[in-house]
């Protein structure tokens, strides 16, 4: 009576696994065009970040740091931090991580932005959606990482789709929160002169909402970036891979010189993507 009954059984696991079976066989096509296109865009902001000669990103950095802040000493330190960054001989590797973020926050935007204002325009489609983010986000991200494997083996890729997959549904959730926040009188105001849906959306509602959305790519790249220690598990080059190794080999100071350069990173993209998010 103590135990739970062990006839009272949902094979759940097996269900999971008829459907990937039934993917992999008849979707193999699919899933490798899409990789393809996932390992172009991350190649393309890669060759930029390693071409660009060091100094120049890091006046860039710097640059703004200042301007987008509005603070000079913000953007000197931007500077001093990416400077440290390639002391401790990271800076390929960073550029390789930074690229792996850009191009996942790219896929999540692309994904998310037009999710979310669909989940804006729709109740029936915030009620279906809205358990699917919150299965999305508290899954364990650990999880992603056996389909994105099973679809596109191992490398960058299957780390830019579990990393797209975790860092997703903040810019679904704020974007929708954003637009359905917006001033109904605005919204009306503009249906009084005339206005179509979608010059409502793009004159009105986007623009008074931009704060929210903002926030939400914000948090996106965040995740993002919290992302590369789980991906260098599957082939992801970048500071989450020196982090594995440090583990593996239990070297505490290479360790703490890739953690503190993703912190620096981490540090650089919050600040410049919330001054965005205040900007008017």
């Amino acid at each position: 009576m103590i135990d739970f009954p062990e006839v009272i059984d949902i094979p759940l696991a097996k269900l999971v696994d008829t459907i990937m079976d039934w993917l992999l066989s008849n979707l193999a096509g699919f899933f490798d065009a899409v990789g393809f296109l996932i390992l172009q865009v991350v190649l393309f902001f890669e060759k930029i970040f390693l071409y660009v000669p060091w100094f120049v990103i890091i006046l860039l950095v710097g640059l703004a740091g200042w301007k987008l802040i509005g603070k000079m000493r913000t953007g000197i330190l931007f500077m001093i931090l990416m400077f440290i960054i390639g002391t401790f001989g990271y800076w390929e590797l960073a550029m390789r991580t930074l690229s792996l973020v850009i191009a996942s926050v790219f896929f999540s935007l692309l994904v998310g932005l037009p999710t979310g204002i669909h989940m804006a325009r729709s109740d029936r489609a915030q009620r279906i959606l809205q358990p699917l983010l919150d299965a999305m986000q508290t899954m364990p991200s650990f999880v992603y990482l056996i389909p994105a494997l099973m679809f596109f083996g191992m490398g960058k890729v299957p780390a830019m789709f579990a990393t797209i997959i975790y860092a997703a549904p903040p810019v679904i959730r704020l974007t929708n929160v954003g637009i359905r926040t917006v001033d109904k009188e605005a919204v009306e105001a503009a249906k009084a002169f005339g206005a179509t849906p979608n010059q409502i959306l793009k004159d009105v509602q986007l623009p008074l909402a931009k704060p929210s959305i903002m926030v939400g790519i914000n948090q996106t790249t965040m995740m993002a970036l919290a992302m590369v220690v789980i991906g260098s598990m599957i082939g992801a080059k970048g500071l989450g891979m020196e982090v594995l190794l440090a583990i593996n080999r239990i070297e505490v100071g290479r360790g703490f010189e890739a953690g503190i350069s993703i912190v620096f990173l981490a540090i650089i993209i919050d600040r410049i993507t919330h001054s965005l998010s205040v900007k008017k």
